[in-house]
């Protein structure tokens, strides 16, 4: 299968994986969806980087999963706060507008980016979706989360602007901080640290 073929079924998944981790409360269910997000994120890279190198930001996405996973089954955060079906109906409404946004908006980025649609489209979900999560929660892991997912759309459109070995490395090390930080937030607010 082409990897072009393969980069065009991202989207759906982006737009999939983003929707749930604004919805759900299941940790181990937003676990996932994070993992398969850090997949789309991958075959969007793979278009403009070479296989190794966008194979580091699917690595390095699984090791910041796997961190906050483990920081959530260690401390027992297994009710994060309660959502209702009202606010569930209001977030994915609030997606579905971010979608429409970020399809209009993506083929103007063309004038700053050169990239392909593809590339664009996945970048804009990302970040649109992230800052949304970040502008509807307090909760440590959805604020992380809402981090984690703002920066990959970030580094969506950057990586086909830059190819740089260095700045690989330094947008990993910032994704593993993010997921270190989100991981001390729970763990302390669990044995009651912070209020």
């Amino acid at each position: 299968m082409n990897s072009n073929n393969m980069a065009l079924a991202a989207i759906p998944l982006l737009m999939v994986t983003t929707s749930i981790l604004m919805i759900s409360r299941k940790w181990r269910l937003m676990m996932i969806c994070l993992a398969l997000q850090y997949i789309a994120m991958f075959l969007l890279t793979d278009l403009v980087w070479t296989f190794g190198m966008a194979a580091v930001k699917l690595v390095v996405g699984w090791m910041a999963t796997a961190v906050l996973a483990t920081s959530l089954s260690d401390s027992g955060v297994l009710d994060i706060e309660d959502r209702t079906v009202s606010g569930g109906m209001l977030r994915f409404s609030a997606a579905i507008l971010i979608w429409m946004v970020s399809f209009s908006f993506a083929p103007q980025l063309k004038v700053w980016i050169p990239a392909g649609d593809l590339l664009l489209y996945g970048g804009c979900i990302l970040c649109g979706m992230g800052l949304l999560q970040l502008g509807t929660t307090k909760h440590p892991l959805w604020v992380i989360i809402g981090l984690l997912t703002f920066f990959s759309g970030f580094e969506i459109l950057y990586a086909a602007v830059e190819t740089s070995l260095l700045v690989t490395g330094l947008l990993a090390i910032t994704n593993l901080g993010l997921a270190l930080l989100g991981a001390f937030f729970m763990s302390s607010q669990s044995i009651g640290v912070t209020k």
